[in-house]
């Protein structure tokens, strides 16, 4: 089985690398493909804390810069993370890093790492794109939001928490337009593309060591299933 992780940049380098988080998730990734030989991973990594600093900056230099330009900048930081944990997985990785979801695609060793792609695409619309190629049916979106709320919590003190969402109720929360830099639990428009797919996505916080045995081995976990309308 291949199982797909969209692991956001928050848990990886919030404000600089997380040494021992990474160490640790990778730990129990490597547990789980030595005790199941037939599973591989991809992991799509996101920019996190440089990313923002650096969108940031852009912002203070040149505040008229292009949406693109912002993407640009987001990108970049993505695909240092994700050449950090490819080089952290060594021979389990031997395939270079995916920064194109669309091109020729070589899943050699048990994991495949990914980044970001292109402006107006998230690593979240990467990770679909991975799933619809290799055939995952879920992907699994790992950062530093637990659940999905029915409204913006640091927003609204009395958002609640969704066990389960439709792709429909889903979206009608998040919305259809991507913002660089946006922090949402599975962005707009990777959402419309997974609705359209019939993906499921798990939502859940990546730093749960437990809730990443759990999603692996396909157990109840703390978080949030999107699930296809029916």
């Amino acid at each position: 089985m291949v199982h797909v992780f969209s692991l956001g940049g928050s848990i990886v380098a919030p404000d600089g690398v997380d040494v021992p988080f990474v160490e640790s998730f990778l730990d129990v990734v490597r547990a789980h493909l030595a005790e199941v030989p037939g599973d591989r991973l991809v992991l799509v990594i996101g920019g996190g804390g440089a990313a923002r600093a650096y969108q940031k900056a852009l912002r203070e230099l040149n505040s008229s810069a292009s949406a693109d330009h912002f993407d640009w900048v987001g990108i970049a930081a993505t695909r240092l993370n994700a050449e950090l944990v490819r080089g952290a997985l060594g021979d389990l990785a031997p395939d270079p890093v995916v920064t194109d979801p669309t091109a020729e695609l070589s899943l050699s060793g048990r994991v495949l790492v990914g980044s970001g792609w292109k402006p107006g695409f998230s690593t979240d619309y990467d990770a679909v794109c991975l799933a619809e190629r290799l055939g995952a049916p879920r992907i699994c979106n790992l950062s530093n939001i637990a659940q999905v709320y029915d409204s913006d919590p640091a927003q609204n003190p009395d958002a609640r928490p969704i066990e389960r969402a439709t792709w429909s109720k889903f979206r009608r929360i998040v919305g259809d337009d991507w913002i660089p830099g946006a922090n949402t639990p599975f962005d707009p428009v990777a959402s419309e593309r997974a609705e359209a797919l019939g993906l499921e996505v798990a939502v859940a916080n990546g730093r749960n060591l437990e809730n990443v045995r759990a999603l692996l081995k396909d157990e109840p976990f703390t978080g949030t299933r999107i699930v296809p309308d029916r």
